[in-house]
């Protein structure tokens, strides 16, 4: 029996059948598999297995969305994918990536580090702090570290929502990341990497400043000036992405911003404007 590609995911969906069906067309068998089945062992049978299926014998393995959990169970889940490398298994995008991409404080800071243009942001842990950058910037977008989909961001220009929004995440004991709004008016792009070239991209706007699809953003294919494009690129491979969502945000001056880069991207709202096979452009690339 052929060695199965692995993919580990929080439940089944879209992205695993479009996924699984790039898979198949490739000659090759999908397994699905829940990220809380990994059970690493050491010493007398040494290996990670998951549901009786061991990981090690996978042709590849490619890790979708991470469930939520304590921070010991994302440590854990991402421990898994290194020491799976470590074992010569081909992982996608690799534990590394995840790390860097998953923590917005971090990307934001690889991102400067490698030359490319980003928003004014302060990460701090005190109230007391946040408070300062905040009257500072005047207008800023206050966003959970670890999150996606436009989920618990709020925009904050007052100085008593200010006062409420920082005060309650320090009473989650949470870090803040506090970042210079940029007006976009209602328009930023996302652009999908894969390897060294930008795969497709769409505009998406909104009639709030968030333009999330999965806020009901709508989307439709545009093509990036080349210089942009590069942007992207180069922003995919500083994180170590093989496959990433870049996001970019126009400056209203004919420049652009490198807003995040996400290292386990959805792509429906692409595929849904540009018509592309995006999870064969995904497996094609984990296959090569």
């Amino acid at each position: 029996m052929p060695s199965p590609i692995i993919i580990l995911a929080s439940d089944s969906g879209w992205h695993t059948d479009q996924l699984c069906r790039a898979v198949r067309a490739r000659g090759h068998e999908p397994l699905l598999l829940p990220w809380e089945g990994n059970v690493s062992r050491l010493g007398v049978g040494s290996g990670i297995s998951n549901t009786g299926h061991a990981m090690a014998e996978a042709r590849a393995v490619l890790p979708r969305i991470i469930p939520s959990g304590s921070l010991e169970q994302l440590i854990y889940r991402v421990d898994t994918l290194h020491r799976l490398e470590a074992a010569g298994v081909r992982v996608m995008n690799s534990g590394r990536a995840i790390e860097r991409t998953v923590d917005k404080a971090w990307t934001s800071a690889i991102l400067e580090q490698a030359g490319l243009p980003t928003p004014e942001t302060v990460a701090c842990e005190r109230a007391d702090d946040a408070f300062v950058a905040f009257r500072r910037m005047g207008d800023v977008v206050v966003k959970p570290l670890f999150g996606s989909m436009g989920l618990g961001m709020t925009r904050v220009s007052d100085d008593d929502v200010a006062w409420r929004v920082f005060r309650a995440v320090e009473a989650m004991r949470g870090v803040f990341y506090v970042q210079r709004f940029v007006d976009h008016g209602g328009r930023d792009l996302r652009a999908f990497v894969i390897g060294d070239q930008v795969l497709g991209a769409i505009e998406r706007t909104a009639d709030d400043w968030r333009t999330n699809f999965s806020r009901g953003g709508k989307v439709a294919p545009c093509t990036l000036p080349a210089e942009w494009a590069v942007l992207a690129v180069r922003a995919a491979r500083a994180v170590g992405a093989e496959y990433a969502g870049v996001d970019l945000l126009p400056d209203g001056h004919g420049g652009v911003y490198v807003l995040e880069v996400n290292g386990i991207p959805g792509w429906e709202g692409l595929q849904q404007a540009t018509g592309l096979d995006v999870a064969g452009a995904i497996v094609g690339q984990l296959l090569a």
